[in-house]
């Protein structure tokens, strides 16, 4: 079994939840609220920087030619594409791209972001490619069960369509095969690349919750700790020595 489908097997759980939460299952309807899905937007906005950092911090510290393409590639499709994307979601309720980037992160996005970079920089590659891998992968298969959930056009079709694109479809078949590469090339790291890819899949479930709620930061007045409600602390890399080694070295 390739290390990808033994990730994906583990995580069904994760997927499934995905799959039957209610912002999936509304935005496929057309009846989600569209306030939640702006706040999606906005959190999904900011995140996306990041991820992208991710990407470029990952593939360079790569040594495989193979790999720096496809890592960067990614940060690139992130900054040129996606975001675009974003954009013209935001022009459609009047939000300006420079209202988008002055959006604060929710406690679940800095959580996420906060991880995907800190893995980036202090774990070796393989690690930082299982952590963005339930990102691309989650979205495609998210969008492939909403397309077979939809019965119509409506507002968020160009969502669905988005991340159920051949080029879309491209780019995580890319991302997965790098992940089972490294896993062969470096066994020693399958256990801290399990890691990231669970943690990074239940922060991609939280991330869902977080939109359709409207998870909100607690102020430190209230609880002395800055948290949000029905959270802890924000998740944080797991740093061992050697992290900033290159590729799986």
């Amino acid at each position: 079994m390739a290390f990808s489908d033994e990730l994906l097997t583990a995580g069904a759980d994760i997927w499934a939840a995905q799959f039957e939460h209610p912002f999936v299952r509304e935005l496929a309807a057309g009846d989600l609220d569209k306030a939640a899905f702006r706040r999606w937007l906005e959190q999904d906005y900011r995140y996306l920087f990041d991820y992208a950092r991710t990407y470029a911090v990952a593939g360079s510290k790569a040594r495989d030619e193979t790999a720096m393409a496809t890592l960067l590639g990614g940060a690139d499709a992130v900054l040129n594409e996606e975001l675009e994307l974003h954009r013209s979601f935001a022009g459609e309720y009047g939000v300006a791209p420079e209202e988008l980037a002055a959006v604060r992160k929710r406690p679940t996005c800095e959580a996420y972001t906060s991880f995907l970079v800190r893995t980036a920089h202090e774990r070796p590659v393989p690690v930082a490619v299982a952590a963005l891998y339930p990102c691309m992968q989650g979205y495609l298969d998210v969008a492939d069960h909403m397309a077979g959930l939809a019965d119509e056009t409506h507002r968020y079709t160009p969502f669905i369509e988005t991340y159920t694109s051949e080029a879309f479809r491209a780019e995580t078949d890319s991302m997965r095969r790098l992940l089972d590469d490294y896993a062969e090339a470096y066994p020693g790291h399958r256990d801290a690349m399990r890691d990231a890819f669970h943690r990074s899949a239940r922060l991609e479930l939280a991330f869902w919750e977080m939109a359709y709620v409207g998870e909100e930061w607690v102020s430190e007045s209230a609880d002395g700790a800055g948290r949000s409600a029905g959270m802890d602390a924000p998740v944080e890399a797991n740093v061992t020595d050697g992290a900033n080694e290159s590729d799986g070295t």
